[in-house]
């Protein structure tokens, strides 16, 4: 299987292209090539295959073999890949995913894709859409007990389910210990991905994320455009957010007129190969 890794703020998957190539069994191909020891190494597989509604289509698979609805560092490789090995040559483009159909415009320098800019759609607010069980119709900064200590979240969706969460020291957090308990909460049916927030000032957030089905990531693309939402409605920011991540910054801001999260940043093509599946 032909395969390009790349990466959008350190949030790496392995790219196929399925305009020529035939993945079987995404789940357990997903599975395969994101072993660091055994495989190539990734958060997961995302697959570019032709779309009867749009410029092209993106299927994401994460690091277990699940599959996501939506991705946002991945969508913007999608689209640099897309115009990099010309798929297309339009610099504005639609991706369809399993969240809906995406548009994107590309910034390109010397012929190549050097950011994406991505029309993340609306935030969902309401718990049964987002799902969160709740008797609230939206969880905003409310208290909730994990494993033995209470967090006050906000629970948005942006295509995937967040619960975002804030504290002073997201440095030394022990990560791999409390994410899992958020994940498998019984308050998530679907499980949730997981922001944990530290406010530097209006415009800018520090944040580690841990991903359903990945564990902890260098960057969430949908998990950005979430805290960004979460801590405008907490009025912790303004409306335009820079989001410092463990690989990267991504430029997020909600037009509160159109409802509507724009997202900015990197897509980085790493390397090309073969892999025996």
């Amino acid at each position: 299987m032909k395969f390009t890794k790349m990466h959008g703020a350190g949030n790496d998957y392995v790219y196929v292209n399925c305009f020529q190539e035939k993945v079987k069994d995404p789940a357990k191909t997903a599975i395969a090539v994101s072993d660091r020891h055994f495989g190539i190494g990734s958060d997961g597989l995302i697959l570019i295959a032709p779309s009867e509604v749009a410029d092209g289509k993106m299927e994401m698979y994460n690091a277990d073999g699940s599959q996501g609805a939506m991705c946002g560092n991945g969508i913007r490789c999608v689209a640099k890949y897309m115009y990099d090995y010309g798929i297309t040559d339009k610099t504005e483009i639609s991706v369809e995913t399993k969240s809906g159909i995406k548009h994107l415009k590309l910034t390109v320098e010397n012929g190549h894709v050097s950011a994406v800019k991505v029309n993340m759609g609306s935030p969902v607010l309401k718990t049964s859409e987002i799902p969160v069980i709740s008797e609230k119709e939206k969880v905003i900064a409310e208290p909730v007990e994990i494993d033995g200590n209470l967090w006050n979240i906000t629970c948005v969706s942006m295509g995937n389910p967040h619960a975002v969460t804030y504290m002073e020291d997201v440095k030394h957090l022990e990560i791999e210990k409390i994410g899992p308990k958020f994940e498998n909460h019984a308050m998530f049916p679907d499980r949730v991905n997981t922001e944990f927030i530290h406010v530097l000032d209006r415009h800018t957030l520090e944040m580690r994320v841990w991903e359903r089905g990945s564990g902890e990531t260098l960057a969430c693309g949908t998990g950005a455009c979430a805290a960004a939402v979460a801590s405008i409605l907490n009025g912790y920011t303004e409306d335009e957010v820079t989001v410092k991540l463990l690989g990267g910054e991504l430029k997020i801001f909600w037009d509160r007129t159109e409802n509507t999260v724009y997202m900015t940043g990197s897509a980085t093509t790493v390397f090309e190969g073969e892999i025996e599946i």
